[in-house]
């Protein structure tokens, strides 16, 4: 048994009807597969533990966009924290096979994610704003305008 894994699959023992090449088998190597101390990491609801999330910082405001393909805004939730944490959320159904179905692949991914960002102090936590369009999650969160310290010159006597 080799510990590295086959990028091409197991070739042996497959089917008359398979392709020839197929750089993307089922049977790809999955690191988390049998570790039974990460449940939350099973290949049942891995799915979105990578969901992807940009942030970036404009004068005005701290923008998140979140990718979130073939969700509606109801499978997500956005939340924060008291303690200046802003959390992301959701879950997408796994789909059902039914009787007269055969799956040839299943690559799309299923399960809950959540992904937690701590905010900076300059973040204004009561105007969160977030919309949905396309499937991209985009949370906006004001940012309050840094004050400079007033500087008053001293008079040195003497």
């Amino acid at each position: 048994m080799s510990l590295i894994p086959s990028f091409f699959g197991n070739r042996r023992g497959n089917s008359a009807n398979s392709s020839i090449f197929d750089p993307f088998p089922l049977d790809v190597w999955d690191p988390f597969r049998t570790f039974p101390q990460f449940p939350e990491l099973s290949r049942e609801n891995s799915a979105f533990v990578t969901t992807r999330v940009d942030w970036k910082e404009t004068p005005e405001a701290h923008v998140f966009k979140a990718d979130l393909p073939g969700l509606k805004k109801e499978e997500v939730k956005v939340e924060v924290e008291d303690d200046r944490v802003l959390q992301i959320s959701g879950e997408r159904s796994v789909e059902k096979e039914e009787k007269d179905e055969a799956w040839h692949r299943v690559e799309r991914s299923s399960g809950k994610f959540v992904r937690r960002f701590r905010l900076p102090e300059n973040a204004k936590m009561d105007q969160v704003k977030a919309a949905m369009e396309n499937g991209v999650l985009t949370v906006t969160v004001p940012k309050e305008e840094v004050k400079k310290p007033d500087v008053k010159s001293i008079e040195i006597s003497g």
